[in-house]
């Protein structure tokens, strides 16, 4: 089977932009204007879409695909080949997307990602829509036994994302963390640029803090704006042993999630979020989570309110009522201690700053920040915990952006306790369970933190033994 064949005008029209982006870019870097020879721009620039034209002609005619009774078979490249053979049973998720162009084109991107891969397997660039779809439900059925599916089965909404919910995820969405980094990168060279402007140093006074005031706004604006068109029309949908999603407005995604492959599920709420009792749910399978790749690792729900978000997540793992135990009051200490060194040393560089460049006048005022320590402490201890049941071990962790980890047992690929030569001064230990997931930089593992050492370790031969059971459990029920 062939690409479509709207697909050659489209990638050239595609990656022809980039190349006049290339070419805008290299007269703006080499000054243009004088000297500048219009015609010889005008000859590269058509011999170059020449190229495009038969490089991307040639690359959708010689690209095949086929399905096997077991396998997605990819055949693709223009001067070096290239043949792929990828088993059904590997394939963790067919994803479709769709911008605003393809849509109006009915071309739609097949995206094929497979287990143990970080990244995509395999694009389809492009097909029709109804071909894509057709791809989507072939793989889907071929991952599972025609015996097991029932013909008359139909899709279930889990999840649809109103309107009302819609806004608030765009009020929501403020990265916090990335703001506050913001603020203080601002307070930290503003000095510099006022003693650059001189004469206007009153004004800038007077006007720098509603500018740095009006940039945190402008991009608290714009993360929710990005929210709101990546997960309009959102709906979560449950199709036999499989989760389907679709959202967004000029990028339209559907995706699947096969539920044999999660590994942990997270509730994710960001201080604004938890404050009206709303939350997240991300989804974290073998290897690959939704969206990651071009995007993030995305949630599975945007935004629920938070007794909604938990009833959702027993839908996929039937934990039951969660109850979490805190660490010792003595893990306070070393928060308190920890953030007294970062306020002292934000002291002593801003005390830095003034001997060297006689600006900051009031250098000592960052001191100050000493009082927001007690409180600060507090809050991380309090959202802090963990919780153990016969099939799962829970976590909790985070302020700014609080997260509750679900481990099912017979998913855990490690376990292990660790101590750093601040947590031996008090007898404390942090416990890591590690799935076969793929978080990234924002996934993660389930992390028990700042308890007991023998705590810690009589956990770790818990899950241990826990992990061992559930996988005879399992084992028993297979046959």
């Amino acid at each position: 089977m062939k690409l479509d064949g709207r697909s050659v005008p489209y990638r050239i029209f595609e990656n022809g932009l980039r190349l006049v982006g290339v070419f805008v870019l290299s007269s703006l870097v080499s000054g243009g204007g004088v000297g500048v020879n219009i015609p010889g721009i005008i000859v590269f620039g058509l011999i170059g879409i020449a190229a495009l034209a038969a490089w991307e002609s040639a690359y959708v005619r010689r690209f095949e695909y086929e399905i096997t009774a077991d396998t997605f078979d990819i055949r693709s490249g223009v001067f070096s080949r290239r043949e792929r053979e990828i088993p059904f049973e590997r394939v963790q998720n067919v994803d479709i997307a769709q911008n605003i162009v393809q849509r109006a084109l009915g071309l739609a991107e097949v995206r094929l990602e497979t287990a143990g891969g970080g990244s995509t397997e395999a694009r389809l660039r492009y097909v029709s829509r109804g071909e894509a779809v057709r791809l989507q439900e072939l793989i889907s059925d071929r991952k599972t036994e025609v015996s097991e599916r029932d013909p008359g089965a139909t899709d279930d909404i889990l999840f649809e994302l109103t309107q009302r919910e819609l806004g608030l995820l765009g009020v929501t969405s403020a990265n916090l963390r990335l703001l506050g980094l913001i603020a203080v990168g601002l307070s930290l060279i503003s000095p510099r640029l006022v003693q650059e402007v001189g004469p206007r140093t009153e004004l800038l006074l007077l006007l720098g803090p509603g500018v740095a005031i009006a940039g945190l706004l402008a991009l608290w604006v714009l993360s929710g704006v990005q929210a709101i068109l990546r997960y309009y029309g959102f709906r979560l949908l449950r199709h036999e042993e499989e989760l389907r999603y679709e959202r967004g407005l000029l990028q339209r995604y559907t995706g699947t999630i096969p539920l044999s492959k999660v590994q942990t599920l997270m509730i994710r709420e960001n201080v604004l979020a938890r404050a009206i009792g709303y939350g997240s749910l991300v989804i974290e399978t073998a290897g690959y989570a939704p969206g990651q790749g071009d995007d993030t690792v995305e949630s599975a729900v945007p935004i629920a309110r938070r007794d909604r978000v938990f009833e959702l997540a027993r839908t996929i793992e039937n934990v039951g009522e969660i109850s979490f135990t805190r660490p010792p009051k003595r893990a306070r200490q070393r928060y308190l201690a920890r953030y007294t060194i970062v306020v002292a040393v934000l002291t002593g560089l801003a005390g830095l700053v003034h001997v060297v460049s006689e600006s900051l006048p009031l250098w000592y005022a960052t001191a100050a920040l000493v009082v927001f320590v007690p409180p600060a402490a507090h809050l991380k201890w309090r959202n802090l915990g963990y919780y153990c049941e016969d099939n799962y071990i829970v976590t909790q962790s985070g302020f700014w952006s609080r997260q509750t980890t679900i481990v099912p047992y017979y998913r855990v690929q490690t376990v292990s306790d660790s101590q750093t030569i601040f947590q031996r001064r008090r007898d404390l230990g942090t416990l890591v369970v590690d799935t076969a997931s793929s978080g990234g930089f924002w996934g993660g593992d389930a992390v028990v933190l700042d308890v007991d050492i023998e705590t810690a370790r009589t956990l770790r031969e818990q899950v241990h033994d826990r992990f061992q059971t559930a996988l005879a459990r399992r084992d028993t029920a297979r046959l």
